[in-house]
């Protein structure tokens, strides 16, 4: 079970199913979901509350989105180079999709920092889908609470695969990926 958690903006769109428990299942906890609008482009902006994760897609039909989520993830976990059956492990654990209210301000936080730099790094004439990915890889550099001792600032596109592996495959080693190995 994964919660998705929708800022106010959205809670209209998305309402609270109101069985939500305290916390997902998932390797990346909840998922916090804003929509933004840059250079005239109504995007979501997910942000995982456990690594910080970003993942950008075209605000299209946003009442569709707890179907899709799991669908959305699985294909930001493979452009992350991540092992195929985590991603499998990741995916499972996103059934059923509850939708909850925000409740972490930090969360909150990174997502509007998040929003300023979509802003920054997305071109009016090169707005689409690829862009998007790119945007999303840069964000997924950025380091996190980074007013914080370096131990506990968080690189999104490090933490991901460092909590997938620690949830899905605590037993099992596997060969460092593309992105662990800096590439």
């Amino acid at each position: 079970m994964v919660i998705l958690r929708p800022t106010r903006k959205l809670s209209s769109v998305l309402p609270a199913t109101g069985t939500a428990r305290s916390s997902s299942d998932t390797a990346l906890g909840d998922w916090y979901v804003n929509r933004i609008v840059v250079a005239g482009q109504p995007i979501l902006l997910l942000v995982s509350s456990g690594s910080l994760l970003p993942i950008l897609v075209p605000a299209r039909d946003v009442r569709s989105l707890p179907i899709r989520l799991a669908e959305i993830l699985e294909d930001r976990l493979r452009r992350l180079d991540i092992d195929a059956r985590i991603i499998y492990e990741e995916k499972n654990a996103m059934t059923p999709v509850e939708i909850a209210p925000t409740q972490d301000r930090s969360v909150l936080g990174i997502m509007v920092d998040f929003a300023r730099l979509v802003s920054y790094h997305l071109d009016s004439r090169h707005s689409n889908e690829s862009a998007l990915r790119l945007v999303e890889d840069k964000l997924a550099e950025t380091p996190c609470h980074a007013g914080k001792s370096f131990d506990r600032v968080i690189f999104p596109k490090k933490k991901a695969p460092e909590l997938l592996r620690l949830r899905w495959l605590a037993n099992t080693p596997l060969q460092p990926s593309a992105v662990e190995r800096g590439g």
